[in-house]
């Protein structure tokens, strides 16, 4: 049994095509081989006799094990046989006067395994097509039918071999040479991670696969959001101060309603839960070698204005990376907004000890209905990660309905 794609560890004979003591021809097919990713012809190579079949139709065979036997049809085979009952697959039975072969094999499906070409481990002949052309008998059959001379078909199989697709899409003048003008090349760049990278990756890894993450996710009507940005930023140009963005929004509200639900502002601690009555909100930077999570601390005590300040010094400091360890450490809850990007909807591996993380979506103009009539608005999209071990689902829904009345009325924040 050869092993036609790489993750093949068994194949299933789906149909012989031939019986033992019938004769078979070089080229003729003998069984159809189901593998875990296609179906595949085998062929043979050389004239003789099939002595034996190692399997009924419809039957696994682990790879490597005895198969088929074609020799003259004279020989004595029972060595073998006892020799591979006895031994498996992983012996190789002593060079015996039979002619014993894995025929090259070709796909006959659309999948996507690639065809390989493999020998049994005993008596081994080298494939000589002495000038012929390499097609399945099922190609040169339709071929035949089709009145299509199979020498101008271009082959896509193993070495060229022409297989039944190749025959049945066809076209009279795309021959061997027209589709064969265009030569690729393959390439790719490999470069060394960096320690950021590294550590990232660690981070994430360790994150990911010890933290049972669940999600929840709100959309949230942002029209009132936008006018009170618009408001506030219109006499922050008046007074030559600083602009807010929708992010700094989002963090005040996420810092507000963390105060109401302090079990979403947790770290697990293996024996311990910690609840934390700090809060301290990590803003996700997008820098060249990943992402750095400054923290913006006390964040709830903290303005519009003084969060957008601290925001954008971060974020030129990350760009800069100029950002000292005491700016990325003691996060308790952290947000990461990717709206900016285009994107409408996301979900983030937690940032680790935290219990929960934000991706925060963009702001879309999409059909609402308000007053029982459906109206043009602005909706956002925001999701939370949570770790099941410290915050349950209804702690989690419970924290998104508070974030969600933030959202669509931030006057709220400040009541």
């Amino acid at each position: 049994m050869p092993k036609l794609s790489d993750t093949m560890t068994q194949g299933v004979v789906a149909k012989w095509h031939k019986k033992v003591g019938d004769k078979v021809k070089n080229g003729e097919l003998l069984a159809d081989i189901e593998t875990d990713k296609a179906t595949m012809e085998f062929e043979s190579f050389f004239d003789g006799v099939l002595l034996y079949q190692g399997t009924e139709a419809g039957k696994a065979v682990e790879i490597n094990s005895l198969l088929a036997i074609i020799g003259k049809g004279d020989e004595d085979i029972k060595a073998i046989v006892e020799q591979e009952k006895t031994q498996g697959a992983t012996a190789a039975p002593a060079a015996q006067p039979v002619k014993q072969e894995v025929a090259t094999t070709t796909t006959t499906t659309t999948a996507t395994a690639q065809p390989v070409t493999t020998s049994a481990p005993v008596v081994k002949h080298a494939a000589a097509t002495n000038g012929r052309i390499i097609a399945s008998p099922l190609a040169k059959k339709i071929a035949k039918d089709k009145g299509i001379d199979i020498a101008v078909v271009h082959g896509s199989g193993d070495g060229g071999r022409i297989i039944k697709k190749d025959v049945e899409t066809y076209t009279p003048g795309a021959g061997r040479s027209a589709a064969s003008t265009f030569v690729g090349t393959e390439s790719y760049t490999e470069v060394p991670v960096s320690q950021m990278r590294k550590t990232i990756a660690r981070r994430l890894v360790e994150s990911k696969n010890g933290a049972p993450h669940f999600y929840l996710t709100v959309e949230c009507d942002m029209e009132n959001a936008i006018s009170a940005r618009e408001a506030i930023n219109k006499a922050a140009e008046k007074n030559g101060e600083a602009k807010i963005s929708y992010n700094d929004i989002v963090i005040k509200a996420c810092a507000s309603a963390l105060r109401k639900h302090p079990k979403v502002n947790s770290s697990w601690l293996g024996d311990k839960i910690r609840y934390n009555n700090h809060i301290h909100i990590g803003m996700a930077v997008a820098v060249e070698d990943g992402l750095l999570v400054p923290v913006i601390r006390f964040t709830d005590g903290k303005s519009l204005s003084q969060i957008s300040a601290e925001a954008k010094e971060f974020g030129k400091k990350a760009k800069d990376k100029k950002l000292q360890p005491a700016d990325w450490e003691g996060n308790t809850f952290t947000v990461s907004n990717l709206g900016m990007f285009g994107i409408d909807e996301f979900t983030s591996i937690i940032n680790s000890p935290e219990s929960c993380i934000l991706a925060v979506g963009g702001i879309r103009q999409v059909p609402v209905v308000k007053n029982n009539m459906v109206v043009p608005g602005n909706t956002m999209k925001i999701t939370l990660s949570c770790d099941h071990r410290t915050v349950d689902g209804a702690t989690g829904a419970a924290f998104m309905q508070t974030l969600k009345g933030f959202l669509e009325n931030p006057i709220m924040m400040f009541v």
